[in-house]
């Protein structure tokens, strides 16, 4: 079952270490990232596709991502990125012992 972003949701801040997460319902059925991050050159391509696996693992198939990144390691990320997915879905629940399935 796919999870569907109803709303607009944040979580995370613009602290240095840390990134700010933003998920946006979109009508287009596609994953849309936008990064802004000091790092972009050296790890872009890394941070793009920490929240793009993290996003398929969670089943969302539609959403605008806008992510400010302060140099958040990949754990804040992936972190940052599943609290706004449940927010935007309005969704309480989360079995986080799911996510030790992810990274093994």
């Amino acid at each position: 079952m796919n999870v569907e972003i109803i709303k607009t949701a944040v979580a995370g801040t613009v602290e240095s270490s840390d990134i700010m997460i933003t998920i946006e319902p979109t009508q287009s059925n596609t994953i849309e990232i936008d990064l802004e991050s000091s790092v972009e050159k050296q790890f872009g391509r890394q941070i793009r596709q920490m929240i793009e696996t993290t996003l398929a693992n969670l089943k969302v198939n539609s959403a605008k991502v806008t992510a400010v990144d302060k140099g958040a390691l990949d754990c804040a990320i992936q972190a940052r990125t599943i609290t706004a997915v449940y927010r935007a879905a309005e969704q309480e629940n989360f079995d986080w012992k799911e996510i030790d399935s992810w990274n093994a």
